[in-house]
Formats: C-alpha cells, sequence, structure tokens
C-alpha cells in the first residue's frame, strides 16, 4: 500500500474499533490487510474509508468483516490423536481424587465443535465437568447453540459417539447437546475481555497466530493467571510457545502446555 491507502487503512481501523469494540492494532497486520482489501474490493468499494462508512449502515457488511477477521474453520477431534491422548491419560489422571467438576474453558471455540468435542470425552470417561466456551462472534455462538453441522467436520467423530450423539437430516448432521455435559457459551474477546479464573483446562487453538507478539504475549500470560496449579493449556499445532517458563509453564508433550 502507498502511503495514502496506508492511511485509508489506520482510519478504518479506528473506525472498525468504535463499530465492534474489536482492535485490529492486536491482529498480525499483513494477514488482516489482505482479508480485508479482498472483502472491500468484493464489496465494490474504493476505500477503507468508505467501507467504513458502510459498516456503520450495515449489519451485514460488519459482520462480514468479523468473520473474515475470526476465520472460523473449526471440526470435532482436529489432530484426533492428540484428543484421545488427553481423554485417555491426561483428563483421567487431573481428575482422579478430586472433589469437584473439573473447570474447563474453550476459548475461540467458533461454532462449537472443540467444546462438544470435550463434552463427548467426559461424558465417555464419565468425569464430571464445567464446560464454558467463549467467542468474538455472537453469529458463530449462535450457530453453536444449534449445533448443526456439514459432514466434512465430523468425519473424525468416532462411529460409536456419531451413532450416539448425530442425527442425519438432509445434508447435515444434528448434534443431540442434551445428551451430553452441558456446554455455556459466552461473548468474549480474548484481547480485552477479562478471563474467568481457575480452569483446570483451556483449549485455545490455531487462534493466538492471528495475534501480534505484544498481544500473544498477553494472552498466553493471562491464560496461565487463569489456570490452576497444575492446569493445562491445549493449543494448535503451529502454535508452539516458545521459553513457556516465561508464562510459568512447562511443555507437557506436543500441543500441551502445564502450569508450574
Amino acid at each position: 500500500m502507498n502511503s495514502l491507502e496506508e492511511k485509508d487503512y489506520k482510519a478504518f481501523i479506528e473506525h472498525y474499533k468504535k463499530a465492534t469494540g474489536i482492535d485490529l492494532n492486536l491482529y498480525k497486520e499483513k494477514q488482516m490487510k489482505r482479508r480485508f482489501k479482498t472483502l472491500r474490493d468484493k464489496l465494490g468499494f474504493d476505500s477503507f474509508d468508505a467501507l467504513a462508512v458502510a459498516m456503520v449502515q450495515d449489519e451485514d457488511i460488519k459482520q462480514q468483516f468479523l468473520e473474515k477477521m475470526t476465520i472460523n474453520v473449526s471440526e470435532f477431534y482436529r489432530n484426533k490423536e492428540r484428543w484421545d491422548y488427553l481423554g485417555q491419560h491426561i483428563l483421567p489422571e487431573m481428575y482422579k481424587d478430586r472433589q469437584r467438576p473439573l473447570r474447563i474453558w474453550s476459548a475461540a471455540c467458533s461454532t462449537g465443535e472443540e467444546p462438544y468435542t470435550i463434552a463427548m470425552i467426559m461424558k465417555k470417561q464419565r468425569i464430571r465437568a464445567n464446560i464454558l466456551a467463549t467467542d468474538v462472534d455472537a453469529t458463530v455462538l449462535a450457530a453453536a447453540r444449534k449445533a448443526i453441522y456439514k459432514p466434512h467436520v465430523i468425519k473424525q467423530v468416532p462411529k460409536e459417539e456419531l451413532d450416539a450423539y448425530f442425527v442425519e437430516s438432509a445434508n447435515f448432521w444434528e448434534l443431540s447437546t442434551s445428551a451430553l455435559p452441558q456446554v455455556e457459551f459466552r461473548l468474549h474477546d480474548l484481547l480485552k475481555d477479562s478471563y474467568p479464573s481457575q480452569q483446570d483446562l483451556i483449549i485455545c487453538r490455531n487462534v493466538c497466530i492471528y495475534f501480534t507478539e505484544e498481544a500473544k504475549d498477553g494472552v498466553y500470560q493471562r491464560f496461565a493467571d487463569a489456570l490452576t496449579k497444575g492446569g493445562l493449556l491445549f493449543v494448535g499445532s503451529t502454535e508452539q510457545i516458545f521459553r513457556p517458563e516465561r508464562y510459568g509453564f512447562k511443555h507437557e508433550g506436543h500441543f500441551f502446555y502445564r502450569k508450574l
């Protein structure tokens, strides 16, 4: 971008923050700029300033940009071997001799595949848990509560669980949420809102890769503060935390970090 386009984009960031409460300065600029420019051009606007005006007037345009920013791509049991390890080894050990339900937070949960995956694991392992699922996008939370999914997102679900909890209808699969531990869905922005405390497990996968290093550093520290001693952070396959001891974590195998 030239200097005029850069100024236009910076002004748009401020408009976007006022319209949505989301600070794009905390997201990797190159990635966000590329996505937003693509959508801006698709919608037929010749400047970000014109787009900002349209966003105030049109909720649909605002929602399209929110979806472009969050990239809601998820599926049940994504990287299934890690979920199996979590369910068969980590969680039973964590729950052993515990007098209360586990507290589990699925952060940036998108349309619900990850919190419902953990709910199925809890049911299978007969582990009591309070499951909180949050996202910055109210629209995807509404979809998560409906729990209706396309076939490609359930391809990793074991047949036993598919038969027990899903009903096929047309080209969709509906999850019977009443048969599982309850999941509480709540609107939450990782970059500005306060974090729930005393969590035993936090699942936040393939989200922090979109944040600036400064923002990511703050998120990991707040995750550590939100966990109980010995609690676990479960991250995505491309989100290795370098020098986890900075946050009071130790590496606990692929994708897992334990609070010391």
